[in-house]
């Protein structure tokens, strides 16, 4: 687990569902390419992952910054880069 964020139940089950491995979402969690301003207290950490089969898909960790430390609130997978994807 990575130290500065800690995992919900949902969070962990949704990682299994969704085949992410937890060292994906925690390097994420570390070196996201962005981190997208939700709503309230929720943040989107976000990157560009190849799975290995040569296929990139953005993967997304929402985080609930209130409680400390912060809550990873569920994570998922995307092929749908440009939908998600904040142009500076």
């Amino acid at each position: 687990m990575s130290a500065k964020f800690r995992y919900s139940l949902h969070a962990r089950e949704e990682l299994l569902r969704r085949s992410i491995p937890q060292a994906v979402a925690d390097e994420v969690l570390r070196h996201p390419e962005q981190i997208v301003i939700e709503r309230a207290s929720r943040k989107t950490y976000q990157s560009r992952i190849d799975f290995g089969d040569g296929k990139v898909f953005l993967v997304r960790v929402i985080v609930d910054d209130m409680p400390e430390p912060p809550v990873v609130v569920t994570a998922y997978r995307t092929s749908k880069i440009q939908k998600y994807w904040r142009q500076p």
